[in-house]
């Protein structure tokens, strides 16, 4: 495979246009009712594993996506910042806060009140 290809082929997988990423909704199709967990719990637990995972942004759009259509809201979402910060570390809920916000579609303000410049992967480049 060429750079080209292989660049081009990461470009579609983190825009969802790649067949990995059909396969990938794939399998977590049937994780929530294999989980027998009520859907709310169920996306928690999942941003719970994503903070602590340390997950790249793509991740947090792809499944908050999701839990936003189910009425996962940002408060919800601060409550689970609250409730592992002392397992993960508060230097990872941190880090996390501005992937979950821009995920559930507040990116806006959080760029507005840094008042800097952002790079692509959301984080300050000032």
């Amino acid at each position: 495979m060429t750079t080209q290809a292989a660049e081009r082929t990461l470009d579609a997988l983190a825009h969802g246009e790649h067949p990995v990423f059909e396969q990938l909704a794939q399998m977590t199709i049937e994780t929530l009712p294999n989980s027998g967990l009520d859907e709310r719990t169920y996306h928690l637990v999942r941003l719970a594993a994503l903070i602590a995972m340390d997950a790249a942004p793509a991740s947090y759009l792809a499944n908050l996506s999701v839990a936003k259509d189910a009425g996962l809201t940002a408060e919800d979402a601060k409550a689970v910042c609250v409730a592992i910060a002392p397992i993960v570390g508060s230097a990872r809920v941190v880090d996390a806060a501005g992937s979950v916000l821009r995920a559930l579609g507040f990116a806006e303000g959080i760029e507005h009140r840094a008042g800097g410049v952002t790079s692509t992967d959301g984080r300050s480049a000032t």
